[in-house]
């Protein structure tokens, strides 16, 4: 019960740092790579507690597409460094070009 506290208070703390803190482009990043680790974390919690452990690939499944996030942001980010000269979400305005 503990573990499912702590899984649920990281999933929160990753969505609440996205609404709140959203000035650079890295911080959403970090808060959406905590959210999908405490994903990651209570679906194998989930799986261990029930005794189902035919549904290990789903995790896999999860934790891969979370790198593929975690790439696809630092390159975008990467990218919007280079044209925007700066993370800030603020000077990006998708409409000027």
């Amino acid at each position: 019960m503990a573990l499912l506290i702590i899984v649920l208070s990281m999933f929160f703390l990753g969505f609440i740092g996205i609404l709140l803190n959203r000035l650079h482009f890295l911080s959403i990043l970090l808060c959406l790579e905590l959210l999908l680790i405490s994903l990651f974390i209570g679906i194998a919690l989930w799986n261990v507690e029930m005794g189902i452990l035919q549904n290990a690939s789903f995790n896999l499944l999860l934790l891969t597409i979370s790198a593929c996030e975690a790439s696809l942001g630092l390159s975008l980010m990467v990218a919007l460094s280079r044209t925007h000269s700066s993370d800030l979400v603020a000077n990006l305005n998708l409409l000027q070009h």
